[in-house]
């Protein structure tokens, strides 16, 4: 079986590449960094092939596949994990090209690639899409704005997938992590500042890619007529705020 995943290079990616080739499944492994592609391809060997490219830019993730080695083509699993938050600013603060490129990355690249694989998915009689969403798409937090449009995008494009994927074997998947530490999501979130990272993740037993890494797998290793909608996790420390109340003096 074959398993894409984008957003490999770091994080949920790598960590994902690590259990699904150490249980026997051949990875490509998508991410714009070819450095760190190339190191995780030496740590994991010849069941794992580095794939550059950004999501972002559909040209180039289209001539990718294209010229993917033939042994490789037929993807059974397409792993949709890349994915970013830009800012924690409110909405009439907030950098309109932040916007564009979270829409650009988690939204249209998510789509683009799904479009592309989708019909030889279904054309072979199998296949298996697994969307990186987030709780960012069903709970609203100040600063969340555009970025939880986007994981609810994912929500509900995966809902939407599975009805269009009525009497055919194909499964789809939204893995919806809460909290997560111990990758570059709120370094980039918060643009290089590490005391602003670190005092987010303070006195918290957050989860970690690991931890996502498994739930994927266990979506992906269920019966094929077992399909696994949706899996929300948070850490025990994470819970759901009370509403806002404004109370006026």
């Amino acid at each position: 079986m074959i398993v894409l995943v984008t957003g490999a290079s770091v994080g949920f990616g790598a960590a994902t590449s690590r259990m699904f080739v150490a249980k026997g499944y051949r990875v490509i492994g998508a991410a714009r960094r070819a450095e760190k592609l190339n190191a995780l391809a030496a740590e994991l060997g010849e069941n794992f092939l580095p794939l550059k490219l950004d999501v972002s830019d559909r040209p180039v993730v289209k001539a990718a596949l294209e010229a993917l080695p033939k042994e490789w083509s037929d993807i059974d699993v397409l792993v949709n994990n890349a994915g970013l938050a830009l800012g924690l600013e409110p909405a009439h603060r907030a950098s309109f090209e932040d916007w564009l490129t979270m829409i650009e990355t988690n939204v249209t690249g998510l789509a683009h690639l799904t479009h592309l694989l989708l019909p030889g998915m279904v054309e072979r009689g199998r296949g298996h899409i697994v969307n990186v969403g987030s709780i960012a798409g069903t709970y609203p937090y100040p600063g969340g704005n555009v970025y939880g449009a986007t994981k609810a995008f994912v929500k509900q494009f995966s809902l939407n997938l599975r009805a269009d994927l009525a009497g055919t074997p194909l499964r789809v998947t939204n893995i919806e992590p809460g909290m997560v530490g111990d990758t570059e999501f709120s370094l980039v979130r918060f643009k290089g500042d590490t005391a602003r990272v670190e005092k987010n993740y303070e006195h918290v037993r957050y989860l970690v890619p690991d931890d996502i890494a498994r739930s994927i797998l266990f979506a992906v290793e269920q019966p094929p007529y077992v399909n696994i909608n949706r899996i929300e996790i948070m850490p025990i420390a994470q819970t759901f705020s009370p509403m806002t109340i404004r109370r006026d003096a």
